[in-house]
Formats: C-alpha cells, sequence, structure tokens
C-alpha cells in the first residue's frame, strides 16, 4: 500500500489533465517500433487528437508548445509532415477504430479555410468526422464564419472558445489583449454556425480580479448558455509571460473558485470535475448521432497526430520532445518538419503496473462521480484501498468512501490540483524534478 507522496504546501500544485505530465518523459533506446507498441492494444475505442502549434499570440499565462507568427509555407510544410506522420501510424495501427476526435493546440482555427479543410482530410484517414463526437478549440480572433462553416461542415460537433474574461482589462492583465466586442463577435458566429455544444473556458486569478468581475464574466458567458463551461484558475509558470510575476494568492483563488462554482450550480449547470461544468442533459440539444462505442479515458488508448500531441496505450505514453521557451519551440518544429521516419516512438514513459493502477485512481478520483471500485476490482484484481492508502484525504475531508465507490466531496474537488499531484508516484515525481525546462 501507498500514501500520498508530497505534504499540503497549498491548493493550487499543478492541473493534472494526464498522468504522467510530459515532463516525466524521457527519450527511448531503442526507439520502438509503432506497430509493435500498438499491436497487443485494444483498439476498439480510440481517441484521435490531432495537434496545431499555432497561436496568433501567447498568452502570459501559456506554457503550451505553441508558436506565433507561422507564415503560410510555414502552415503548409506542417501539414505535409502532419500527412507523413498520419500514414505512417495508420500503417501502424492496422484495424482501428475511433470513438472521438479532437483538434487542438495551440489554436487549430490558426489555420486557414482551406487549411482546416485539409487537417480534416488527414483527420478522416484514420476516423470517420461526422459519426464520432468531434471537438475543436478556438479563439476570438480566429474563429471566423469561413472557418467555422468548414468545421460545422466536416462534422465538427464541439467548439471550446477562450475567452478567459469578459472584462477588457482583465484579459490584458492575462496577458491576452483582447476586446469584448470581438469575443461576443465570436461567439455570435459560433452559435449561429449550430454546432450542437459550446464550451468557454473561464479563468479566474487574474491581476486584479474582484468577485464583483468574476460575477460580470460569469454572467456574461451563462448570457450565452453554453452546453459547458470551464472554470481555470490562473497559474504561473516558467518561462511564460507572467513568470515574473511574485506573489501569492491562493486565498484569493479559492474564493473566487467557490463562488464560481456556486454560481453555475445555482444556475442549473452540474459540476464534472473542479473546472468542468455543463447543462444537464435535458436542457441541451438532442445528441448528436454517433455510431460505435463510447471512449473512456481510464481504459482505452489516444492517437496524437502533430509535433506536440501525445499518444499513449495502455504500458506506454510517448510523444515529441517538449519545450516552452520559443528558441526550443521553433527548433524542435523545424525538426518534426524535415521529418520523414515517424514509424518509432521516440520518447516517452512505461507505466510498470503500479503506474497503471495509479493512472486509473487519478484520472477516476478527480472527476466528479469518482472511482468505481467494483470496476477497479474487475481491472487490477485487488481493491483501491489496498493499493493506496488515501486516509490523508479522507481525514481532511475531501474523500468519501462506500463499498462501490471512492468520491471527492465538494472541499476534495477544490483541492483536485493538489490532491493529483501528491498521488504521483515517487518515480515520477523525481523524473519532473530533475526535468531542465527550456
Amino acid at each position: 500500500m501507498t500514501a500520498p507522496h508530497q505534504q499540503y504546501t497549498g491548493p493550487y500544485q499543478q492541473y493534472v489533465y494526464a498522468y504522467p505530465h510530459k515532463t516525466a518523459y524521457r527519450p527511448l533506446s531503442p526507439r520502438p517500433p509503432l506497430r509493435d507498441v500498438w499491436a497487443a492494444q485494444d483498439r476498439s475505442a480510440l481517441f484521435l487528437y490531432l495537434h496545431v502549434p499555432l497561436c496568433e499570440m501567447r498568452c502570459g499565462f501559456c506554457n503550451l508548445f505553441t508558436r506565433t507568427g507561422a507564415s503560410e509555407e510555414f502552415t503548409g510544410a506542417y501539414l505535409d509532415a502532419l500527412e507523413r506522420q498520419a500514414a505512417a501510424v495508420t500503417s501502424a495501427l492496422g484495424d482501428a477504430a475511433f470513438a472521438t476526435v479532437a483538434f487542438g493546440g495551440g489554436t487549430p482555427t490558426y489555420l486557414t479555410a482551406p487549411e482546416l479543410e485539409r487537417l480534416c482530410d488527414i483527420s478522416a484517414r484514420l476516423a470517420p468526422l461526422g459519426s464520432v463526437p468531434f471537438g475543436v478549440e478556438t479563439s476570438p480572433a480566429t474563429a471566423t464564419a469561413d472557418r467555422l462553416t468548414v468545421l460545422r461542415e466536416r462534422g465538427t460537433t464541439r467548439i471550446s472558445i477562450g475567452v478567459q474574461s469578459f472584462l477588457d482589462v482583465e484579459a490584458r492583465a492575462a496577458g491576452r489583449p483582447q476586446r469584448r466586442v470581438e469575443v461576443e463577435a465570436a461567439l455570435e458566429r459560433i452559435r449561429r454556425a449550430g454546432f450542437p455544444t459550446l464550451n468557454i473556458d473561464l479563468i479566474y486569478g487574474i491581476d486584479g480580479q474582484t468577485a464583483a468581475t468574476w460575477l460580470h464574466s460569469l454572467d456574461a458567458a451563462l448570457a450565452w448558455r453554453p452546453e459547458e463551461l470551464y472554470l481555470y484558475p490562473l497559474y504561473i509558470r516558467p518561462l511564460t509571460g507572467l513568470a515574473r510575476r511574485e506573489t501569492d494568492w491562493d486565498d484569493q483563488r479559492i474564493r473566487l473558485y467557490r463562488l464560481g462554482r456556486d454560481h453555475l450550480l445555482a444556475s442549473g449547470y452540474e459540476q464534472v470535475s473542479m473546472r468542468m461544468f455543463r447543462r444537464p442533459p435535458d436542457e441541451q440539444p438532442a445528441p448528436h448521432s454517433t455510431s460505435g462505442p463510447a471512449y473512456c479515458c481510464q481504459t482505452d488508448g489516444m492517437v496524437g497526430l502533430g509535433c506536440g500531441a501525445r499518444s499513449y496505450t495502455s504500458d506506454l505514453h510517448y510523444s515529441f520532445e517538449y519545450a516552452v521557451g520559443t528558441r526550443h519551440v521553433r527548433a524542435i518544429l523545424d525538426d518534426y518538419l524535415r521529418e520523414t521516419d515517424f514509424a518509432t516512438a521516440r520518447v516517452g514513459f512505461t507505466l510498470t503496473g503500479d503506474e497503471r493502477r495509479r493512472r486509473h485512481l487519478i484520472q477516476s478520483l478527480l472527476q466528479a462521480e469518482g472511482l468505481d471500485r467494483i470496476a477497479y476490482r474487475e481491472r487490477f484484481h485487488t481493491d483501491v484501498t489496498a493499493d493506496f492508502d488515501l486516509t490523508a484525504f479522507a481525514d481532511r475531508g475531501w474523500l468519501e468512501q462506500t463499498p462501490s465507490s471512492l468520491r471527492l466531496t465538494p472541499d476534495g474537488l477544490a483541492h483536485s490540483d493538489a490532491l493529483g499531484p501528491a498521488l504521483f508516484s515517487p518515480r515520477v515525481q523525481a523524473l519532473m524534478a530533475s526535468y531542465t525546462p527550456r
């Protein structure tokens, strides 16, 4: 039995959207052929992710693998490389089916409408767009009518737009100079295009933000009746535009989080995780007609295409090199553009039995519905409480247990960004600590 690895030092340690983080990846030697990596895997319900590492600007809080100012020549070369990679991955996968598709970044709609058509064509080589859930990220400046028309005609079911704040002064403070009039115009175009699901991202903890201004942004977003809302705490990370700011504002962030959570719950939204809120199904449009099995993040694999995309099987997570700093990002991208052999995995992390159980725990527990103990036992032939000592979380009032489930309390969900990292293994903690940011 293992206990949480680190002491609690505050509610905001790290956003855990995948385990392990890329900073725990290391070069694989020898590089395993993708055909061997996927040979013994269940390929009946995969997630296809296409990464476009391009943005019109880099936000002050952003530590994503992305670059700005790409020329038409560069985007064409990137799509050429993406097409070569798709061909190699298709050959390696053999008979595979995809349950969901997403374009992320960066900002996929940085691409022009014809380039988005080509991106959809590349994706369609692997997954049948229009018959599975298909999400695309966008920004106010790039959500133009011609781009949205392409995406709607190609079967996009979910559009996610990063607004962050409906107040111009707060957007500038977060290093994202934009005007509310542009945001509202983009939302109008998205709604007019008729996507089944609209998601709006907002950020709390911005310098100068108050309870009143936070509620103002929340109400401005709610006026559009989005099917989903994500509320993100502001993080200030190394090598980002806001990294020079030195302050401790945990109390402010958690107050604003609770205010936002309660406001959305009172407005009829359901909480899915610390960040995600959605309108209940009976208030949403009729679901998009899809075929095939549903995707499960705990058990099903992911195929990532693009220089910043990760892929994962049950025992190997892999990607390309990772960086945040402009010079290093551009060097990695230049190598990607020149690459002609995409048939092997280069950088990654091999999951032991303990790491697979740990990943299942983290991916389940950080969702509001919690962990199904029966499903865990069927998969790993043991009870989760025999594998992990979660007493410290229960003692803090973060965890409630029943014979069939483990579920975070409302206060536990509020502390997801502390609880998740505390469950990282000593091995992952050490690899992340020894990673040199670039």
